[in-house]
């Protein structure tokens, strides 16, 4: 049996553009072919609901509360379940971050509320810094969509040197830039990740990590992940794809056409 999680996810409790509840979420990606997900809310320096002039363990407390009522929710469905189903049906929620620095974001796992609060000063820190606070936690960094063009990116930055892992596809994105990624991965040669980047309801293709075993918890994703144990897969009219046997989002049509820097 094969396991699929939704990686990059967003609820309308801390992020400014998303349009779901965290408790909402459950029934609906059930529906969708899921066994769990993650939820990567934009951190303070993206596109965050959480209001800046609060002290920092307040905007802490409101930046999981999605996070918290997405598990809430699963865990309520989970003790419907009876013990025969628990372990083939149970849906999983884990919590990570999606932080964001001039356009160049990063899906952060391996880090819990705890370590927001321990980290006051997160902000200050530059993309080094970051990398290494979040290594030291036992967690991992994962460029998103890096070759994303969009109105409020100005140029597209690479960090090959604190990408634990590349997403290679964004259901956001278009497929030239997924591609693109795709790409840009494999010549890293570092593990490679799926998501929907999802918003809100909708019934277009979506995608994931596709996995032979159940993950346990966010630290069994992140030593999984590195481990190449999940497979990037998009989900699309009831089937599941490898994203490698996709051709439309592997074999870019066309060079990136913003700026590109490295940093």
């Amino acid at each position: 049996m094969s396991y699929i999680y939704e990686t990059h996810l967003h609820t309308s409790e801390a992020s400014k553009c998303g349009k779901v509840s965290g408790g909402d979420y459950i029934q609906y990606m059930i529906e969708q072919g899921y066994n769990g997900i993650i939820v990567t809310d934009h951190f303070f320096n993206g596109n965050s609901a959480v209001p800046k002039d609060l002290p920092w363990n307040e905007r802490v407390a409101m930046y999981v509360s999605g996070y918290k009522a997405a598990k809430k929710a699963a865990d309520e469905y989970n003790a419907g379940l009876s013990p025969e189903r628990l372990e083939a049906d149970r849906f999983d929620v884990f919590f990570g971050i999606e932080y964001n620095f001039n356009g160049d974001e990063y899906l952060v796992y391996g880090v819990d509320e705890k370590w927001l609060n321990a980290n006051p000063d997160l902000l200050s820190k530059n993309r080094y810094e970051l990398h290494d606070l979040v290594s030291a936690a036992g967690g991992i960094m994962v460029q998103a969509h890096p070759y994303r063009e969009r109105w409020y990116i100005d140029d597209i930055v690479l960090t090959p040197q604190i990408s634990d892992g590349i997403e290679i596809y964004n259901a956001a994105n278009g497929s030239n830039m997924n591609a693109l990624g795709y790409i840009y991965a494999n010549k890293l040669g570092v593990p490679m990740s799926a998501g929907s980047d999802i918003h809100f309801f909708y019934d277009g293709p979506k995608g994931g990590m596709m996995f032979e075993r159940r993950i346990d918890s966010i630290e069994d994703y992140v030593k999984a992940f590195l481990n190449r144990e999940g497979v990037p897969v998009l989900l699309e009219d009831g089937q599941v794809k490898k994203i490698e046997d996709v051709a439309e989002q592997t074999v870019p049509r066309h060079p990136h056409t913003y700026s590109l820097t490295i940093k």
